[in-house]
């Protein structure tokens, strides 16, 4: 398998409420598992956890270093391998800088929404992009999604994943399995 150019930005803040408006959202735990079960599972480099919070961060270290440095890994090696791929920062741009440092190229970042946005472009799409040299990053917006001026930032936007019903809330750790499933296996 070739080295992974794609990582995964959870973001906390900004981020958007029911009402339309911009506000930091609280951490959950089991969205920490999950993505990180899922990103090691599809090839990804890194998956950042972003929230300004002091308390909401201390929390995901704490469940990222039981994992990683306790108890739990030692009882489940598998899941310590998977938030192993975590890091916690307070700026989504903390964690685009982390990379930039990592891997000394561009980074491309591309924002998602269950809401439909002209010039949005296909997973299909984020495939080939993966194949130049840059590195990638999938952004996710925990409560009501991303706040348009965290999207407004991105490079690109990816179509929303849409169901058969006018019903479209997934939980952010859904939506994450099915993009990485339809952007690393073509669905």
């Amino acid at each position: 398998m070739l080295e992974s150019n794609l990582y995964v930005a959870l973001i906390h803040f900004p981020v958007m409420n029911k009402k339309d408006q911009p506000i930091g959202s609280a951490l959950t735990t089991i969205d920490l598992h999950d993505i990180a079960r899922a990103s090691i599972t599809f090839g990804v480099k890194g998956f950042y956890v972003v929230t300004p919070y002091v308390d909401q961060a201390l929390i995901a270290t704490q469940v990222i270093e039981h994992w990683t440095k306790g108890v739990g890994g030692t009882l489940n090696p598998f899941r310590k391998k998977a938030l192993e791929l975590i890091q916690v920062t307070k700026t989504f741009e903390d964690a685009i800088a982390l990379i930039e440092q990592e891997r000394k190229e561009p980074v491309v970042t591309i924002a998602t929404s269950a809401k439909t946005s002209p010039g949005s472009i296909t997973t299909g799409a984020v495939r080939k992009k993966l194949e130049n040299k840059a590195s990638h990053v999938l952004v996710f917006g925990t409560a009501w999604g991303l706040a348009n001026e965290l999207i407004e930032t991105c490079d690109f936007i990816l179509d929303p994943i849409l169901g058969n019903t006018e019903y479209n809330h997934l939980s952010v750790r859904s939506a994450a399995s099915i993009y990485l499933d339809r952007i690393i296996n073509g669905r």
